[in-house]
Order: structure tokens, then C-alpha cells, then sequence
């Protein structure tokens, strides 16, 4: 599991003054690459390795609302990995409070061709290690 602080600016905020329901995908794209990061794969060799993880499937659960200037901890982890995808969870909260849970799923493509194909292997064994129970 791996973790960063956000806090919540001001243009990020909508009307009623929450964290707009959109930011969330950026929040958990950012876990995704510090995830990578802490697993020794800064993005850069991810790429230059064989891997372009895209998101095929994306489930958003709001529990509590975040407001400006909160300062929220984003946690992911990776919870299985397949021959071409792997699935990721982020959490959002602040403090003890649960602000959303993300389920993400992820495939690894070719960009040229615009299909799926399989993990390197060594960036595989790599996200297996990582697997934590849900």
C-alpha cells in the first residue's frame, strides 16, 4: 500500500463547495503513479519497460464530502493481477473519515496498436508481490 497527501484547492471545489466528483479519477491517477513509484517503476521505466497501464473500468463510491483546503491521504493497492491487467483500490480520506473508496481496473496496451497485451513479465512479479487482500 502506498500513500500521498492532497489538499483540496480552491478551483478544484464545485458549486457547493466540494471536492468536484471528477478530481477523484485525477486523485487516483496520481495514486497509481506513486504506486508504481514506491514498487521501484517510476513512470518513465514503466513505459520504457513494456507497460502503458490505461483504465478499462473505474467504480467510485462517495461516502463523505471533501471540501477546500481539506487535507486528504490517498492510499492504493493493488488487489490482482492477470495475464494483461491488474486491478487497483485508492481510498480517500481525511483523517479517520473515509471520503470515497476507487476501484480500478487497468489493462496493459500497446498505444500503436490500441491493444491489450500481456505484463512484462518482471513488472508482473513485481505487482504480485504487492497483492493485498481486500
Amino acid at each position: 500500500m502506498t500513500a500521498y497527501q492532497h489538499r483540496v484547492r480552491y478551483h478544484e471545489a464545485d458549486a457547493q463547495g466540494f471536492l468536484f466528483n471528477a478530481r477523484y479519477l485525477e486523485l487516483a491517477d496520481v495514486a497509481m503513479t506513486e504506486f508504481f513509484r514506491v514498487l521501484g517503476w517510476p513512470y518513465a521505466d514503466l513505459v520504457a519497460g513494456g507497460a502503458d497501464p490505461s483504465v478499462v473500468s473505474a467504480t467510485l463510491t462517495f461516502t463523505k464530502p471533501a471540501r477546500f483546503d481539506d487535507l486528504l491521504d490517498i492510499t492504493a493497492r493493488c488487489t490482482r493481477v492477470g495475464r494483461s491487467s491488474f486491478g487497483l483500490d485508492v481510498d480517500v480520506a481525511r483523517g479517520a473519515d473515509t471520503v470515497a473508496a476507487i476501484q480500478l481496473v487497468y489493462v496493459n496496451v500497446d498505444a500503436a496498436t490500441a491493444t491489450s497485451r500481456p505484463l512484462p513479465d518482471d513488472l508482473a512479479n513485481a505487482l504480485r508481490s504487492a497483492v493485498t487482500a481486500q
